[in-house]
């Protein structure tokens, strides 16, 4: 089931992208690019592009049906990875069904775009030219447009406004006004944290293919072009042995380290593992 869930959200996001893409407007599209070529028309194609959206909808609305029927025969409880926190949801309850077909997507979108602010800040030198990068920051939209230090910040800002927004659906009462803002603090630190995965998995891909010949692809010579400007703030390091290249190493185990130091240092941990995870099983 979980594997199920993870391939409905990929058709959610193709939907998605689909439906932005089919409302930007761009210059000729790269043959590489399947979704760059949705860009070839100037002025939108309301109904091709809406019925991306209502195909959303009713995939979101469909699979809820589906997991209540084959969830509770298996006896599959679906968890809600939250950072801090996984909220388990009763498989047999058409409503907490529905909420875990939402919030399972929104994640997936949620991710998804942190990714794009990632190689929106890294490749900020990159020009149009390149279709992975040019796909990214048509994606992006108005976030590319705002500066370095707002698109950092807007991931861990944007998490502790849902949390504000959403917490009485995963949590008790708030104390006070100040356990609410910790909470959303620690909601915000783990923002961060999906980050590391894409860093370590462009660094691992990199270094593959600059011992081994993979082939001359858009997608390989932008993996090559996001690792080198990963790499580029370690590069005053001494860190070649020879014909050997320590900096991805020494950069995988920065990312990793910091991670932890976030994970560790979370505010909202002392919390999270014992009072929310009981008060929410408690209500489903």
């Amino acid at each position: 089931m979980g594997i199920l869930d993870f391939i409905l959200n990929l058709i959610g996001l193709w939907l998605w992208l689909n439906w932005r893409a089919a409302g930007l407007s761009a210059a000729a599209a790269s043959p590489g690019v399947s979704l760059l070529r949705t860009l070839k028309r100037a002025e939108p194609i309301p109904a091709k592009r809406w019925g991306y959206l209502v195909g959303l909808g009713l995939l979101l609305l469909f699979r809820t049906v589906i997991y209540r029927q084959i969830g509770a025969a298996v006896h599959w409880t679906p968890h809600l990875p939250l950072g801090v926190i996984s909220l388990p949801f009763r498989s047999d309850a058409p409503g907490p069904m529905l909420l875990f077909s939402l919030f399972s997507f929104g994640l997936v979108i949620g991710l998804f775009y942190l990714w794009l602010i990632v190689l929106s800040v890294v490749n900020r030198g990159l020009p149009d030219a390149d279709p992975l990068q040019r796909l990214a920051r048509l994606q992006l939209g108005w976030v590319e447009r705002l500066p370095v230090a707002l698109r950092v910040a807007l991931p861990p800002v944007v998490a502790a406004l849902l949390w504000y927004a959403l917490h009485p659906l995963f949590v008790p009462p708030p104390k006070s006004a100040w356990h609410t803002a910790e909470q959303a603090l620690g909601m915000g630190l783990t923002a961060f944290l999906p980050w590391k995965y894409l860093i370590v998995g462009i660094l691992l891909l990199h270094v593959l293919n600059s011992y081994v010949y993979l082939g001359n692809s858009a997608f390989w010579n932008y993996v090559n072009a996001t690792g080198r400007n990963i790499l580029a703030s370690v590069q005053w390091l001494p860190l070649r042995l020879g014909r050997v290249d320590l900096a991805p190493v020494v950069v995988i185990a920065l990312v990793v380290l910091v991670a932890e130091v976030l994970w560790c240092t979370d505010p909202s941990r002392l919390w999270a593992k014992w009072t929310l995870q009981r008060w929410w099983a408690s209500l489903w």
